[in-house]
């Protein structure tokens, strides 16, 4: 067979690993030819390919980033769009893609299966947010990262008798957040699945350093938002899936907090350095046996379905289930473990 890689979306830590599998079960385990396609689905629009093969993949499993470039390229934003897409596919004699990719790209793949692309899906996000696998790769590494800098947050603000509010990923979901936020001892957590009130927070803050703590972070999910008339934030622009361009939120928290509280407060938004370097170790196997598992999926003809994770095994899961709705955090993860360690 001649099978197309594409990976789309935001760049996650894992990327390279998931490409270097699907290339070595493919081409070694069913002598399949493989063909590299630059930068998502803008490269079928564009018919821009790039040489795949198991020499090209050498060295690349700790690398961060992806080797075939990445975009959030919306096929269907153009009339002709998903028509350019399936042409390009003939003309290069691809009988199968693999693409990978979180909800925007694979919500690509499955219309395009519905127009009889022959696709597999292998789920990528550091947000850890999409239905039908209970891991991710990246999330694991993105965790990893935001702890390690809300360590360093903890000293310098012990050093300054300050809040520091730290900003990290998640636009649905606070998995990022929470995980990040228990594992560093965060003063408080606030994620996209419930609204917050900052005059609470504040409060918590207030008891805090009345104790004679005096250094705090409060940890933040780009996509958390206020009770409503609590706190007014600027209306965030749309990209090209119609999803707001998030981030910034915790520069808006900063002086609020210091206003309400009278406590020294600074802000930082780890921002991208959550998507880059090298992939732990979890996330390089999971991101393999990933790989591994949608080049197989490719031969038994399993298209428009996803690779997962569930009970510690590889499965397939439907894309239409995997896109159904965002998996949300765990309230018990926010309630039943991080409220104990609140203040």
């Amino acid at each position: 067979m001649r099978i197309g890689v594409l990976t789309g979306g935001g760049d996650c830590p894992g990327l390279n690993a998931v490409i270097r599998a699907v290339v070595r079960r493919a081409e070694v385990g069913f002598g399949d030819e493989l063909v590299g396609i630059a930068d998502g689905w803008r490269g079928l629009l564009e018919g821009r390919t790039l040489p795949l093969d198991v020499e090209r993949c050498r060295g690349i499993l700790p690398r961060g980033g992806t080797i075939l470039g990445t975009s959030r390229t919306n096929p269907y934003a153009a009339p002709d769009g998903p028509a350019r897409v399936l042409a390009t596919a003939a003309e290069l004699g691809l009988d199968a893609i693999v693409a990978i990719g979180g909800e925007d790209t694979l919500g690509v793949a499955h219309r395009l299966a519905a127009e009889g692309l022959a696709v597999v899906g292998v789920p990528k996000t550091i947000d850890n947010d999409l239905a039908g696998t209970e891991l991710t790769f990246g999330f694991h590494t993105a965790v990893q990262t935001a702890t390690e800098a809300i360590d360093r947050l903890h000293t310098t603000a012990e050093s300054h008798d300050r809040v520091i509010v730290c900003e990290v990923m998640g636009r649905h979901a606070g998995w990022i957040a929470t995980y990040a936020g228990i594992a560093g001892g965060a003063t408080a957590i606030l994620v996209p699945e419930e609204p917050f009130d900052l005059d609470e927070v504040c409060e918590v803050l207030r008891v805090r350093h009345a104790k004679g703590r005096y250094a705090s972070i409060v940890v933040v999910a780009e996509g958390a938002v206020p009770k409503e008339g609590t706190l007014t934030l600027a209306a965030a622009e749309l990209d090209a899936f119609g999803h707001p361009r998030l981030g910034g939120i915790a520069a808006v928290l900063a002086p609020e907090i210091e206003r309400r509280t009278g406590i020294e407060t600074r802000m930082t938004i780890l921002g991208h350095i959550q998507r880059g370097g090298s992939p732990t170790a979890f996330d390089r196997v999971l991101a393999t046996r990933f790989g591994v598992a949608a080049a197989e999926a490719v031969h038994d003809g399993a298209f428009d379905q996803m690779v997962a994770l569930r009970a510690g095994q590889i499965v397939r899961v439907p894309l239409a289930e995997a896109l159904a709705a965002p998996k949300h955090l765990d309230p018990e993860l926010l309630h039943g473990v991080a409220d104990w360690f609140r203040g």
